[in-house]
């Protein structure tokens, strides 16, 4: 990659490696079954950083394009076996996340509370852990999209009921939606506003489940998908309203 392209935001970064691979794969040139070249092959190869390389297989794992073994690597999954996919921008990419995020107000909301009854001692400080990382992203200027999935993932499984990670799993990285849509309306500073304010609401569904309200739980987790849902909603009236 030339200088230019390393001074971009990791998060543009994250997605170029994340195209790259993703194309290598839906191409052929990575089979499936076969192992991702390494993290020290992919950050030479690209010139990118190790975080930047985590970020992006992440995004694959999520997307269920690649499958990962705990000290093995990572390896590609059956491309036809994937979740379906969000058009890359456009106010029908937006519509599509309206309903993805709909989707997802009927089966998290539930899924928090049944989390704030089942979650073990274990369960509940890896959900804090997640949380906790969110912060760190934020803190490095990074988008903690990885992040953010991981901590809807790790509510999930605390449901100690296995069809709902498995869903989240299935939607992949549109569980996100600021990963499936690049916004140009935002500026840095508001972009930078709106994580922060999700982090707070992520802050109190941590509070209510280990506090084990699951009334509250399912309240915050609500509000919190909700808020999401009509800042989307509010895009894409104002996009369809643009082009009258």
């Amino acid at each position: 990659m030339t200088d230019k392209q390393r001074q971009r935001p990791p998060n543009n970064l994250a997605e170029q490696v994340m195209a790259r691979l993703s194309s290598d794969i839906r191409g052929g040139r990575l089979a499936p079954g076969a192992r991702l070249p390494t993290e020290q092959a992919l950050t030479t190869e690209l010139g990118v950083s190790r975080t930047v390389v985590r970020e992006a297989v992440a995004a694959l794992r999520a997307d269920g394009l690649v499958v990962t073994r705990r000290g093995s690597g990572a390896y590609v999954a059956d491309p036809a076996a994937g979740p379906f996919r969000i058009a890359a921008s456009g106010a029908a990419a937006l519509g599509d996340i309206i309903t993805v995020m709909e989707l997802r107000l009927a089966v998290e909301v539930e899924a928090a509370a049944l989390a704030t009854e089942r979650a073990s001692r274990r369960q509940i400080a890896i959900i804090r852990t997640a949380w906790r990382s969110i912060d760190a992203a934020l803190k490095r200027g990074e988008g903690a999209v990885a992040e953010d999935f991981a901590f809807h993932r790790a509510i999930a499984e605390a449901t100690g009921n296995d069809q709902f990670p498995r869903f989240l799993a299935y939607l992949g990285s549109h569980v996100i939606p600021r990963q499936s849509v690049r916004l140009s309306v935002d500026t840095p500073a508001e972009r930078r506003t709106y994580l922060e304010r999700i982090q707070h609401e992520h802050a109190r569904i941590v509070s209510t489940i280990s506090e084990g309200d699951p009334a509250e739980a399912r309240r915050a987790m609500r509000e919190h998908l909700t808020r999401s849902l009509e800042r989307y909603r509010t895009l894409a009236g104002g996009m369809k309203n643009g082009r009258r």
